[in-house]
């Protein structure tokens, strides 16, 4: 607890930090650096401590747990519990509170964490005295300070469930409406999808900012740290039925690095009604999302159902100045799941809006075959043309949101699409085909009567295209379009496909890529 001698030998230091120029502030930091006790800090200060670090090898986190938490199992370290009465900011009255994470089962990298107040950074301690530990758990009497495995943010009146966390190498995730967690993002992503492993960056340090006694957002800062790349990270975050991160990231490569992934969103497709490779379960589907949005830069709307490949794939969505993409958990049925445990109904979306222009570049999406659905097995990103190389800083500044996507097509949206054995029922079929069979509603697509002639545009990278047809669903606001595929091979194909009357496009376009069975 900060006494009023400390404020008042705080805000004298505050004074003379004001009075430095700029390199003599950074000569004093850099002076600061590495003692105990409480440190000046300010976004600035990061920035160079980002590029000063990445000017340096990289230099890897401590592996090596102690021994009695080296080897704890799930149920172990789910019995680790952060007290309440404990949690930072609990006892001064303000709109959050931050509770940290032990360290142990899949979180063996140390972080460091600080709480800035009026630009002095003070350490937060490790102390067991903070945790409730299991009956399973033999607790040292003294234990050294071994850090945090990172940490989750509360905000009123709710201060028994999570706004968002910070949890393992540079992932975090965030809730909306339905306080539910699902997909999960990270600060960067590097290599994701090539024929190697790929790099996975660390936030190394945290800094978390004391809210106003009113305050709508809290604002937290990161240092990410990786043998390729380094950066400084500010995440101002607005809790409500849509929480929504104004995220800025000063990037600083240490080398070329192949393929990066800005504003990289993570998350997990198991099966669903146009994906059953999969689907041995009780439960019609299981996923987190169900397709990648995207806005494009020439005003286009997209929407590509997610799949569980065979294979691991890559695709890559071309475009200049993107107006935004997520990933989205479109259908909202819980009958479509039939899981009251994970509640998949319920998961959020998450949206990319950039605040400024990217240029250049593609939306790529990674799927990655799965049969557990607790493996993330979905990776979106943007993928810049201009390359990563050494020497050439980069910044990124963009808006996550977590719930509903903030903006949407005045087009009809696709809200199913399905996929089977083509031909017509109790017919002969000669030659083997795939029927697909997409539903779209909303937007002046649904305003139309039954009668409304509606034409399908479809076309497909390789194959023939056969019978295609559009028309209302009876008792329903919604259209549906299908159409059979005939084609050799077993090499992927890529199909696109949206609806149009005399007056132009009806709907979002519908991108599908389909590989036929070998």
């Amino acid at each position: 607890m900060m006494t009023r001698r400390d404020l008042l030998a705080r805000s004298l230091t505050l004074v003379a930090w004001g009075m430095l120029s700029p390199a003599a502030l950074f000569a004093t930091f850099a002076e600061a650096k590495g003692k105990a006790g409480p440190k000046p800090f300010s976004k600035a200060w990061l920035i160079e401590e980002a590029r000063r670090l990445s000017q340096k090898p990289f230099d890897p986190p401590e592996e090596t747990l102690p021994a009695w938490i080296a080897d704890l199992d799930w149920d172990d370290y789910q019995s680790i519990r952060y007290k309440n009465k404990r949690a930072i900011w609990a006892k001064l009255d303000l709109p959050f509170q931050a509770k940290l994470f032990h360290l142990g089962l899949f979180f063996k990298h140390p972080v460091e964490i600080y709480e800035v107040v009026h630009g002095i950074a003070e350490p937060i301690t490790y102390s067991t005295d903070l945790f409730r530990f299991g009956p399973n758990l033999k607790v040292p009497r003294k234990v050294s300070d071994i850090g945090f495995a990172g940490f989750r943010v509360l905000a009123e009146p709710d201060f028994e469930r999570d706004v968002f966390a910070f949890l393992g190498a540079s992932y975090f995730r965030a809730v909306g409406a339905t306080k539910q967690y699902g997909l999960s993002a990270r600060g960067l992503a590097i290599d994701t999808g090539l024929p190697r492993p790929e790099e996975f960056p660390l936030f190394r340090r945290f800094w978390l900012e004391r809210p106003a006694p009113k305050a709508e957002f809290v604002t937290i800062h990161a240092l990410l740290d990786s043998p390729s790349i380094c950066g400084a990270y500010t995440f101002d975050v607005n809790p409500g039925d849509t929480t929504v991160m104004e995220i800025e990231a000063y990037l600083f490569p240490r080398k070329s690095i192949e393929r990066i992934g800005i504003a990289p969103l993570t998350s997990m497709y198991q099966h669903g009604e146009n994906d059953r490779r999969v689907a041995d379960d009780y439960r019609p589907e299981i996923h987190d999302s169900d397709g990648l949005a995207l806005w494009t830069g020439n005003g286009e709307w997209i929407w590509r159902p997610l799949v569980n490949s065979p294979v691991v794939r890559v695709n890559s969505f071309m475009d200049n100045n993107p107006k935004g993409f997520g990933l989205l958990q479109r259908d909202r049925n819980f009958d479509h799941y039939q899981d009251d445990g994970a509640n998949y109904h319920l998961r959020p979306s998450a949206w990319v809006e950039p605040l400024e222009a990217w240029g250049r570049g593609a939306v790529q999406l990674v799927e990655i075959p799965t049969l557990d659905e607790t493996f993330d097995n979905i990776v979106a990103f943007w993928n810049p043309e201009e390359p990563f190389e050494p020497g050439r800083e980069r910044v990124f500044k963009y808006r996550l949101f977590w719930g509903e996507p903030p903006v949407s097509s005045n087009a009809a949206k696709v809200i199913a699409t399905r996929t089977g054995l083509g031909g017509i029922p109790g017919q002969k079929n000669r030659i083997p085909s795939r029927k697909f069979v997409i539903d779209f509603e909303g937007g002046r697509l649904s305003e139309l009567p039954d009668t409304a002639k509606v034409e399908p545009v479809i076309t497909a990278s390789r194959g023939q295209l056969k019978d295609p047809a559009a028309r209302p669903i009876l008792g329903t606001n919604a259209w549906r379009c299908n159409f059979d595929l005939i084609s050799e091979g077993s090499e992927p194909i890529d199909l696109r496909c949206f609806l149009r009357d005399e007056s132009g496009a009806l709907t979002e376009t519908w991108l599908y890529q389909w590989t036929p069975p070998a």
